[in-house]
C-alpha cells in the first residue's frame, strides 16, 4: 500500500484535503471496529495492494439493464452477489486468481463507469521507527499515530519556557529555531537543570529518525526560551513574562510553561499578549495532589495529569483552574546531551497537550486561539463527572479527534465592527481629547489601534478602548482619526472620521481679581431625582458566550458620579463617569439565565438601576452536547 500523502495545509488543493480527511475518517472507523493490520510504511516504501479474495466492485453506466450487465459479467466468469443501491455499485464474485484481470477488462467496457478490486485498506496509522516508540504508552493513548496520518505539526513553532535545552542532543537536530534567555537576556539557552530538555523532547523530539524517542509534535519546531539561571530550575514571574512576550514577538504559535506561573498577574498579562497575537499558552496544574484554590486563567490552558489507566495521578493538582487532562506518568523523553529517560509530572501532561495543539494548528493554520481551545475541549475524552470537572477539566486530550475536528472547522473571515463613540465625525476639538472606540467581533477583538493624522496614538487590547490625544501637538484645522480593530484571525475592521482642531482661547487675567481668593462654593442643589440607566450591550434575552462585553450608560439632571455592573448580584466592575464597559469571562459559568444589573449614582446619592437577563448555553437552557459556550469559548 502506498504511504498516505502528507499534504501541506497552507497550500492544500481540494482533492488533497478531501483525500486526507477521507482516509482519516476510515482510520477512525478501523480503530474503533477492527484490529490493526501492519501499519503503512511512513518512509515511503511501496506495498502490494490487497483486496477481498475473488471480489470486484462494478458501477454500470445509467441505463444499462441488469440482464445486459449479467451477460457482460458472465463472459468473465463473474456474477453479482451483492449491491450498494444508494450508489448503484454491484459486488461481483469472480475467480480469485482473476481479480486484477477481470477488473481491468470491465473498466475498459464502454458500458461500465468503473470496475476495481474490493480493496482492503489499512488504517491511516503512522508508526515511526524510533526505537523507544513502543515504550511510549501515552502516544497510543491519545491516538497520536492516527493524528499523524493527517497532521505532523509542520510549520508550527512551539516555545518551551523552561530551564533551557541541550541543543546538541541527537533528537533535537534540525528541530530548533532561534531561542532566548529571558533571565540573562542573551542567547544562552543551555539547560541549567535538565527539566527543559525533558519537556522539549515531549513536545518535539525528532520523530521517525531511527533514534531515541518519538514525540507528539513530530515535525513541530522547538523555540527554547530559558527563563532561569538557577541550578534548581526555579523561575521568576518576570522572566516567565519576558519569555512569553519574546516568544510572541518572534513567531511562536504555541507556548508551554511547565510551571504554575499561570497564577501570577504578570504572566496572565504576558499570556494575553501572546493570545492577542494568535498564540495559545499551556501550563502545568502542579504536582501537590491538592486543590490550590487558584482561579482559572482565561489566557492559559491548564493541564492535569493522567496515567496509563486514564485515572488522575495521585500527585496531580486539581481545581476549578483545570481545563484539560493528559498523560503525565512515565513519559518517554529526551534527557541530558544524548540520553533518554522516563519522566512524570504535570510538567509533561502540559507539553503533551501543547503538542496536540500544534497538530491542530498545522491541520488548519487559520484557526484562532479560541477555536484551537474549543477543539481541544470538545474532542477530549470525558473522564470523571460528565462535562467539565475539577480533576480532568473537559477530559483527557485526544489527538486524533482534535485533528479531525480542525480539518472541518470553519475559518473566521469576518472583520470586527468598529466605530468612534467619541469624538464624533465633524466635531470641533481642542486640548486633551479623550477618544473612545467601540469594537465588536463574531469571535473576539484582540486589539484596537488609533491613528491621528497617520501617527499611531496607541494600542489597547482590553475593552474599554480609550485613548488620549494631545491636540496641542497638532496644527489647527482639519485632522483625520483612524481606528483599526483586529481579531485573532488577522481580520481588520477600520473606521475613519475627520474633526476640526481649534484650541480654546485663554482670557487675559483681570488685575482687579484676587486670584488667591477661594472660588465661591456652588449653591446647593435640592436633588431627589435618580439617574436614568440604559444598557447598550448585550440585549435583554440575548444568548451570550465567551468573553462577553457589557456596556451601559446613564444620564442625570445634575450629573452621574459613579456606575457599577453586577452579575447575579456580584459586582463585576465600576466607573466614575456616566458610562461603563467591562468584560465578563464566562469560562467557568454554568448554563442558564443570568441577571446583569447596572447602577448609576449621582452627587446627591440617588441611585438609578436597570437590569437585563441573558442566557448561556442555548436559547432556552436545554444545554446540548459538547462544552457549554460559557466554558468552551472562553475569551
Amino acid at each position: 500500500m502506498l504511504p498516505i500523502p502528507r499534504c501541506n495545509p497552507a497550500t492544500l488543493a481540494g482533492s488533497c484535503r478531501f483525500g486526507a480527511v477521507a482516509g482519516f475518517v476510515l482510520a477512525l472507523l478501523f480503530s474503533l471496529n477492527l484490529a490493526f493490520a501492519q501499519a503503512p510504511d511512513a518512509r515511503g516504501g511501496d506495498r502490494a495492494e490487497r483486496w477481498v479474495p475473488g471480489q470486484v466492485l462494478v458501477k454500470p453506466k445509467p441505463g444499462l439493464s441488469d440482464e445486459r450487465l449479467e451477460r457482460i459479467l458472465a463472459r468473465h466468469d463473474g456474477r453479482t452477489v451483492g449491491r450498494i443501491p444508494q450508489i448503484d455499485v454491484r459486488i461481483i464474485q469472480v475467480p480469485e486468481h482473476a481479480v486484477e484481470r477481470v477488473a481491468a477488462a470491465l473498466a475498459r467496457n464502454p458500458n461500465i463507469k468503473f470496475a476495481e478490486p474490493d480493496y482492503l485498506r489499512e488504517p491511516a496509522y503512522v508508526e515511526p521507527n524510533d526505537p523507544r516508540f513502543g515504550n511510549a504508552w501515552h502516544l497510543g493513548r491519545i491516538r497520536s499515530p492516527e493524528a499523524w496520518s493527517v497532521s505532523q505539526g509542520d510549520g508550527v513553532i512551539v516555545a518551551i519556557l523552561d530551564t533551557g535545552i541541550h541543543a546538541s542532543h541527537p533528537d533535537f537536530q534540525n528541530k530548533l529555531v532561534k531561542g532566548w534567555n529571558s533571565a540573562s537576556q542573551n542567547d544562552d539557552i543551555t539547560d541549567v537543570h535538565g527539566h527543559g530538555t525533558q519537556v522539549a523532547g515531549t513536545v518535539g523530539a525528532a520523530t521517525d529518525n531511527a533514534t531515541g524517542v518519538a514525540a507528539v509534535g513530530w515535525d513541530a519546531r522547538i523555540m527554547p526560551i530559558r527563563v532561569t539561571d538557577r541550578s534548581d530550575g526555579a523561575a521568576s514571574s518576570s522572566n516567565m513574562a519576558r519569555g512569553l512576550t519574546w516568544a510572541a514577538d518572534n513567531g511562536a504559535h504555541i507556548a508551554n510553561m511547565s510551571y504554575q506561573s499561570w497564577r501570577d498577574s504578570v504572566v496572565v498579562s504576558a499570556a494575553q499578549y501572546m493570545r492577542d497575537r494568535g498564540g495559545v499558552v499551556f501550563g502545568a496544574a502542579g504536582n501537590g495532589g491538592t486543590d490550590t484554590g487558584a482561579k482559572p486563567n482565561p489566557y492559559v490552558v491548564v493541564v492535569s495529569a493522567t496515567n496509563s489507566s486514564d485515572s488522575r495521578t495521585s500527585w496531580s493538582n486539581y481545581g476549578e483552574y483545570v481545563d484539560l487532562a493528559a498523560p503525565g506518568a512515565s513519559i518517554q523523553t529526551t534527557s541530558g546531551s544524548s540520553s533518554y529517560t522516563s519522566a512524570s509530572g504535570t510538567s509533561f501532561s502540559s507539553p503533551v497537550t501543547a503538542a496536540v495543539a500544534a497538530l491542530v494548528k498545522a491541520a488548519n493554520p487559520a484557526l484562532t486561539p479560541d477555536q484551537v481551545e474549543q477543539i481541544l475541549y470538545s474532542t477530549a475524552v470525558d473522564l470523571g463527572a460528565a462535562g467539565w470537572d475539577p480533576y480532568f477539566g473537559w477530559g483527557r486530550v485526544d489527538a486524533a479527534a482534535a485533528v479531525a475536528a480542525a480539518w472541518t472547522a470553519d475559518v473566521d473571515t469576518e472583520a470586527p465592527a468598529v466605530g468612534f463613540a467619541s469624538p464624533k465625525d465633524g466635531a470641533t476639538v481642542g486640548g486633551d481629547v479623550h477618544i473612545s472606540v467601540e469594537a465588536k467581533d463574531n469571535v473576539g477583538v484582540t486589539r484596537v489601534v488609533v491613528f491621528a493624522n497617520g501617527r499611531e496614538l496607541g494600542s489597547e487590547s482590553v475593552a474599554p478602548y480609550e485613548f488620549v490625544w494631545d491636540t496641542t501637538l497638532e496644527a489647527d484645522g482639519k485632522a483625520d482619526l483612524l481606528a483599526e480593530a483586529y481579531d485573532a484571525a488577522g481580520n481588520v475592521g477600520r473606521i475613519a472620521i475627520r474633526v476640526t482642531i481649534e484650541q480654546p482661547t485663554v482670557p487675559e487675567p483681570d488685575p482687579a481679581l484676587d486670584d488667591s481668593s477661594p472660588a465661591p462654593a456652588p449653591a446647593p442643589v435640592d436633588d431627589d431625582e435618580p439617574p436614568v440607566v440604559a444598557f447598550i450591550s448585550p440585549s435583554d434575552g440575548e444568548v451570550v458566550s465567551g468573553n462577553v462585553r457589557i456596556e451601559a450608560a446613564a444620564s442625570d439632571n445634575v450629573g452621574v458620579v459613579a456606575m457599577a455592573l453586577f452579575v447575579d448580584g456580584n459586582q463585576l466592575c465600576t466607573s466614575t463617569s456616566d458610562s461603563i464597559r467591562c468584560s465578563w469571562h464566562t469560562r467557568r459559568v454554568a448554563d442558564g439565565k443570568y441577571v446583569i444589573s447596572a447602577e448609576a449614582t449621582d452627587a446627591a446619592g440617588n441611585v438609578g438601576v436597570d437590569s437585563i437577563v441573558v442566557q448561556i448555553g442555548g436559547s432556552s437552557g436545554d444545554g446540548g452536547g459538547g462544552p457549554p459556550p460559557g466554558r468552551g469559548n472562553n475569551r
